[in-house]
């Protein structure tokens, strides 16, 4: 029988049959999509991730009903039952799929225990800090030495290098694990995470260690919160090292325009990368981060995200060294997702730093590795806008200069906390 009222006239039973078919092959195409947009799109209206997937779901049945129909007529076999049964079977597919990769839970391996010389403050803004403290010896400097780690998110485990040989000059030194890295409070509310927090944290630091100026040294991101708090409480520092910074202001290098850290890795570890950065949760979480970043975290938590982010962490930590460094040693305190992305995602948007800066007198010491990957450009932007600042640069090292050349950056940083010359070797 030909089809009636068809654009082309009436169409042979073999026509009719290969349409029905690829109408069929068309449903089972676009409703798995038809569910990923409703799922994503309802995150504009909701955090819930029920509702995400009935939102999802519903849109797939408004795909594959309307088509099964249609394909079904075609074939002959037209009928409520028959579509009914093709898009439950559908419908039931895709919910299996997303059961079995989007919903499915990446691994979590139980946190280790948390070193014996692990301490906590508990700040008034709310966090609950992990630190470690090197006391002085000897009679205690007025100045305590914090120590800022880089990512956000990326945090040390115990005092960095050159922190035991400070403390031995009498200074106390701190080095802690910032909001949402580390053993650090995770908010429940992810939008919290912002430089203005981290700066808050960190004067809310000072105040309870009764100091009325601190010595900051921030290592990658920590030099750019180190530069963010100098705008703030610049009368509060007594002296700044901003070790492989990052960049000075955010919304000049978004993305990775300031460097990109993934440039030199292996076909190996290129491999492993996509592997990582293509499991379907993972794609769906940064998917809802750019709609709803509460979404996202409902979907996919903390200790999940954190574990992967500390997989992405372990493939490239070597990879931002000179060729032929020995490696980097691997540590187990927790990465911090979340304040990784969300931080970074507030820092691009601040206002310019540099006009105040330009106005702070705090001795300054930068220094640049040989082979960080960091743009020239970046790290210079420092020397040019911080008025009381000296730029070294240091040959055989990476983006990790205490790692590269240990020595040489403990000497450093006792140098100019102490005011004696710089060393030689280093310029």
């Amino acid at each position: 029988m030909a089809l009636r009222n068809s654009p082309f006239g009436p169409l042979p039973p073999l026509a009719r049959r290969l349409c029905g078919g690829l109408l069929l092959a068309l449903a089972v195409a676009l409703t798995p999509a038809a569910a990923a947009a409703g799922f994503v799109a309802a995150a504009f209206a909701t955090a819930s991730v029920p509702l995400l997937a009935i939102a999802g779901l519903v849109l797939a049945a408004a795909v594959a009903l309307p088509l099964g129909r249609a394909a079904f007529t075609l074939l002959g076999k037209g009928g409520l039952r028959a579509t009914a049964a093709f898009t439950g079977v559908l419908l039931l597919g895709v919910t299996a799929l997303a059961a079995a990769t989007v919903f499915r839970p990446m691994p979590t391996p139980a946190a280790g225990p948390v070193p014996s010389d692990v301490r906590f403050w508990n700040l008034p803004t709310g966090s609950r800090i992990a630190y470690v403290h090197a006391p002085a010896a000897g009679t205690p400097r007025a100045t305590p030495v914090i120590f800022l780690h880089g990512g956000p998110g990326t945090p040390a485990e115990g005092i960095p290098a050159g922190g035991r040989e400070l403390a031995a000059d009498g200074f106390d030194v701190y080095s802690y694990d910032q909001l949402g890295a580390g053993r650090s409070t995770r908010l429940s509310d992810i939008t919290g995470y912002t430089a203005a927090r981290q700066v808050a944290d960190l004067d809310a630091i000072r105040r309870l260690l009764g100091a009325d100026r601190i010595i900051l040294v921030g290592q990658s991101w920590g030099g750019s919160l180190t530069a963010q708090y100098l705008r703030a409480h610049g009368t509060h520092v007594a002296k700044a090292v901003f070790t492989s910074p990052g960049a000075l202001w955010g919304r000049q290098y978004p993305g990775s325009k300031a460097g990109d850290p993934w440039n030199d890795l292996t076909p190996d570890q290129r491999s492993r990368r996509d592997e990582l950065t293509g499991r379907p949760r993972l794609i769906a979480a940064s998917l809802l981060m750019e709609v709803n970043p509460r979404a996202a975290h409902a979907l996919v938590g903390d200790r999940e995200l954190d574990q992967w982010m500390h997989q992405m962490a372990l493939l490239g930590k070597d990879a931002t060294s000179c060729a032929g460094a020995a490696p980097t040693e691997a540590h187990d305190n927790p990465q911090g997702f979340y304040s990784n992305q969300m931080t970074v995602k507030d820092f691009e948007q601040l206002p310019d730093p540099r006009p105040v800066l330009r106005t702070v007198h705090v001795p300054s010491l930068i220094l640049r590795g040989q082979c960080d990957f960091i743009k020239p450009e970046v790290t210079q932007e420092y020397r040019r806008t911080l008025p009381n600042s000296q730029l070294v640069r240091i040959q055989g090292a990476g983006h990790s200069i205490a790692h590269s050349r240990p020595a040489l950056y403990t000497a450093l940083l006792r140098a100019f906390l102490l005011n004696r010359p710089l060393p030689a070797p280093a310029s």
